[in-house]
């Protein structure tokens, strides 16, 4: 039931997922799912969880960095397979056993390497904001990678660049393939590990 409630997440968006739409697929009425779950949100939180339960944990023990590299990783590449989970990781209070042992692994593996708990809370909450921010500002994104020349050729001309000289030159970067302009993840990932 939860798999399937994921499918019809990915295909249809969580917005129009409903107890109605999951029972529908799944061929039973839809007051016989409440014999196995209480209401959405519990079905919400176990789609959560089975997600979750596939985040690379980080070794407790292992190199501190390496390991939150690999759980920054992992929790990315399952934001962008379920476009609707970032939000619901940082709008629900997530107790599932997976999710409490991904905090918990998380929290040793940098308490392990010499770091205080608060330090340690302070840490996994930057690499989370910039994990899901990164995310979602990558799936919402109004223009395509390989549309950025042809669109930074189209606005060049209407950047003033007596007003907006960097922006100018910024953009230009993009259309003589200097630069890509295409945001690296791993960039500002390395920034924060290297800045701790």
């Amino acid at each position: 039931m939860i798999q399937t409630a994921i499918t019809l997440a990915d295909e249809n968006g969580i917005n129009l997922l409903s107890m109605r739409n999951l029972a529908k697929t799944l061929g039973v009425e839809a007051m016989s799912l409440y014999n196995y779950i209480q209401n959405k949100e519990e079905l919400l939180d176990g789609m959560v969880e089975v997600c979750v339960k596939q985040f690379k944990l980080p070794k407790i023990g292992g190199e501190w960095r390496k390991e939150m590299k690999k759980r920054a990783k992992s929790v990315r590449q399952l934001l962008l397979t379920h476009v609707w989970l970032t939000h619901l990781l940082i709008s629900r209070i997530n107790i599932g056993p997976h999710f409490l042992r991904y905090f918990n692994d998380s929290i040793g593996c940098l308490v392990n390497a010499g770091f205080t708990y608060k330090q340690a809370d302070q840490i996994i909450n930057t690499l989370d904001s910039h994990i899901y921010g990164f995310t979602l500002q990558e799936l919402n994104f109004p223009i395509n990678k390989d549309e950025y020349v042809s669109k930074a050729s189209e606005y060049l001309p209407l950047i003033p660049v007596e007003q907006l000289p960097f922006f100018y030159h910024l953009t230009k970067e993009v259309v003589t393939r200097r630069y890509n302009g295409i945001q690296n993840f791993d960039f500002g990932l390395d920034l924060i590990l290297n800045g701790l």
